[in-house]
């Protein structure tokens, strides 16, 4: 058992975390919509055997990772030598199990392949709350079949949970069918956000975000896009909006909280880009759009 330096939590890395009754859970017993084909559980069962190795090295460089720190785009935008590890690891895994295929990884990996399949990987998902030993902190991996997302894992390892989904075949938490949130009320919705790293567009999403606050029941920003889009899949937030994600921010968090039941687009009704993406349930969505679109969350 590895302890997890400023969490009370441990980590157990090498084994199935426990089935917790959770909101938004359902019954296990419900098959799926269609059964997953043999090239998804192959990319599936690949996915989550790297998620779980990666997440352990994360684990065991929690105590270290503030000793390492680089910046990116901008002061507040953090690199440490665990996520250039963690992404080496995941490549170097995926290859060695199918040396073809293309992957896009966070930390500079843009590999073209020749089977039509790309991996999609963010090695740490949410890097400052990996940094202050937060829990909120994910693998993310996503696998794209002819620029269609057939699977996704998200191992969050603080809180022990690995959320799976392949496409038409529902998505699960720890093995468990998930299920979005059915609340319908603005007023009664607990709104999930992020925020970008650049000063000025963090003011403008705070005059958006002040818009919004005193119509919904709450706010939650937890640092992580795969991490909220989980949280949609599996009921914990009602919904989530943000600007400016990258392919691997939301590949494999989008796929999950589709699968769950969650509405997935961008601020136009279309496929989640960089411009925008809002995950909520179809009623929640409605409402949320146009006011979003009003107090301009678009250009924000």
């Amino acid at each position: 058992m590895l302890k997890i330096v400023g969490s009370p939590r441990a980590a157990l890395p090498h084994s199935e975390p426990p089935a917790v009754a959770l909101p938004g859970s359902v019954d296990p017993t419900v098959p799926p919509t269609v059964p997953p084909t043999e090239l998804q559980s192959e990319l599936l069962s690949l996915a989550i055997a790297i998620a779980a190795d990666a997440a352990t090295i994360l684990v065991e460089g929690l105590d270290q990772a503030r000793t390492t720190v680089d910046t990116k785009t901008t002061g507040t935008d953090m690199v440490t030598e665990m996520d250039r590890a963690a992404e080496r690891l995941i490549v170097d895994a995926i290859l060695a199990a199918r040396p073809s295929d293309a992957i896009l990884g966070e930390e500079g990996t843009d590999r073209p392949g020749t089977t039509g399949v790309r991996w999609i990987v963010d090695p740490i998902d949410g890097t400052t709350n990996y940094l202050y030993a937060h829990a909120g902190f994910a693998v993310s991996i996503a696998a794209e079949v002819d620029g269609n997302i057939e699977i996704g894992v998200v191992h969050d390892p603080l809180h022990q949970e690995v959320f799976t989904a392949v496409r038409g075949g529902g998505a699960q938490r720890n093995g468990i069918p998930i299920s979005a949130s059915s609340e319908t009320r603005l007023g009664h919705a607990l709104i999930a956000t992020g925020f970008s790293y650049e000063p000025d567009r963090r003011r403008r999403q705070a005059a958006v975000l002040i818009e919004i606050l005193p119509l919904v029941r709450d706010i939650r920003r937890m640092g992580a896009a795969s991490v909220d889009l989980c949280s949609v899949a599996c009921g914990r937030v009602d919904a989530y909006y943000e600007r400016g994600l990258q392919p691997w921010d939301h590949a494999a968090g989008a796929l999950i909280a589709r699968e769950a039941g969650a509405l997935v687009s961008s601020l136009k009704g279309e496929e989640p880009d960089f411009e925008f993406c809002l995950a909520a349930p179809a009623a929640l969505a409605a409402q949320l759009r146009p006011l979003l679109r009003e107090h301009g969350a678009g250009s924000a």
